[in-house]
C-alpha cells in the first residue's frame, strides 16, 4: 500500500470517529505501510489525514476537538456516529470562534445528494478544483457542482457500447446542479442561473438548486425557467421535503462538451465510466455493478434525524 491508502485502509478498519495517533498505531499493527527509517511516522500520518480535508477530498472528515485538535472519519460512516458527538462538535465551534459559524455551499451537497437518491437518481460532487487549471476562477463556469444519471426502463446488452446505449431512448437521463446556499436579489439571480446554464449545456437537464430563495423573485425565476429551460429546487434542511420550484426542459446531450468535460476532469470521466459500466453490465453482474456505483457516488442521508443533526453540525439553519 501507498502511506495514503494505509491511511484509507485504517480509517475503513477503526470505523468511528479517531485521531492520528490511533490511525498511526493501526498501521503499524496491520502492517499496512513501512516509515522504514522516517523520523516522525505519526507526524507524517497527520499530514495525510490534514491534506484529505485541504484538498476536498469527500471520503475523508473531521471533527475539530476542544483542544484544538482534529479526530477524523469516514464519510460513509457520518450517519453512525453518535448524536452527542455531533451535538459536541457544535458546542464546540460556538466557543473556538465566539458566534456562529457560517456553512460552506458544499455543506449543502449531502443534502441534495439525499434528496436526489430518494428519487431514484445517482449524485456525484465533481470538485473544479481538480480540473486542468483548475485554480482558474473561470473553471466555475466550465462544469457544475453535482453530476446525476437516472437509469429508465434499463435493458442489459453487453455487446453494447456506451454511445450506443444512451442513445436508445428512455436509458437514462445525465443531470446538472449548479449549487448556491442562498439568493437574495435579482443580480444574484441571473449571475447563478446563467451559470447554471453554462454548466449544464452538455446535459438532458439542468437545474439551479439553492437553499434559501428570496420571495420576491419568483416571477423572475419563472420567466428565466421558461426562457432558458433551467429548473429550479429549493433544498430543506429535511431534504426529502426539498422541491422542484421549477421543472426543467429537456435537451439533447451535447456529446463534444461530455468529451471536453472529460478531458480537463477526471472525477467527470469516471462518473462517466461508471455509467457507461452500470449500463452495459451483464444481468447476472447488475447488482454488484450496481452497488459498486452506489458507492462511487456521494453519500446521503437515510433518515431526517440523521440530516438534521448533520445541519446542526454544518449550522446550516433547519427553521429558515
Amino acid at each position: 500500500m501507498t502511506i495514503k491508502e494505509a491511511v484509507l485502509k485504517s480509517l475503513e478498519d477503526i470505523g468511528k470517529v479517531t485521531n492520528y495517533m490511533a490511525v498511526y498505531e493501526h498501521i503499524i499493527k496491520s502492517g499496512y505501510y513501512n516509515f522504514g527509517n522516517a523520523k516522525t511516522p505519526a507526524s507524517t500520518v497527520s499530514a495525510f489525514l490534514g491534506d484529505f480535508i485541504r484538498n476536498g477530498d469527500s471520503r475523508v472528515k473531521r471533527i475539530k476537538e476542544a483542544g484544538g485538535t482534529y479526530s477524523y472519519y469516514l464519510t460513509k460512516y457520518e450517519n453512525s456516529i453518535p448524536n452527542e458527538s455531533l451535538i459536541q462538535q457544535l458546542e464546540v465551534n460556538n466557543k473556538l470562534i465566539g458566534k456562529k459559524k457560517t456553512y460552506i455551499e458544499r455543506d449543502l451537497h449531502k443534502l441534495l445528494t439525499s434528496y436526489l437518491k430518494n428519487l431514484g437518481i445517482y449524485s456525484k460532487t465533481i470538485f473544479h478544483e481538480q480540473s486542468t487549471f483548475g485554480k482558474d476562477n473561470n473553471q466555475t463556469w466550465s462544469h457544475p457542482d453535482i453530476v446525476g444519471v437516472s437509469f429508465l426502463n434499463f435493458k442489459s446488452k453487453a455487446s453494447q457500447s456506451f454511445l450506443k446505449v444512451i442513445k436508445q431512448v428512455d436509458v437514462i437521463n445525465l443531470r446538472s446542479y449548479e449549487v448556491k446556499k442562498e439568493i437574495n436579489n435579482d443580480s444574484e439571480l441571473k449571475k447563478s442561473f446563467f451559470q447554471a446554464v453554462s454548466n449544464s449545456s452538455w446535459a438532458n437537464y439542468g437545474y439551479l438548486v439553492a437553499y434559501e430563495f428570496s420571495s420576491n423573485l419568483f416571477e423572475e425565476m419563472e420567466r428565466l425557467n421558461q426562457s432558458f429551460g433551467i429548473g429550479i429546487i429549493e433544498l430543506s434542511s429535511n431534504p426529502f421535503q426539498s422541491k422542484v420550484l421549477f421543472q426543467p426542459k429537456y435537451h439533447e446531450l451535447d456529446f463534444k462538451t461530455i468529451d471536453k468535460l472529460c478531458s480537463i476532469n477526471k472525477e467527470f470521466e469516471n462518473f462517466v465510466e461508471q455509467t457507461e459500466k452500470l449500463l452495459i453490465a451483464e444481468e447476472k453482474y447488475y447488482k454488484s455493478t450496481e452497488k459498486e456505483f452506489d458507492e462511487f457516488c456521494d453519500d446521503y442521508f437515510l433518515n431526517e434525524s440523521d440530516a438534521r443533526n448533520y445541519c446542526l453540525l454544518k449550522q446550516i439553519p433547519v427553521d429558515k
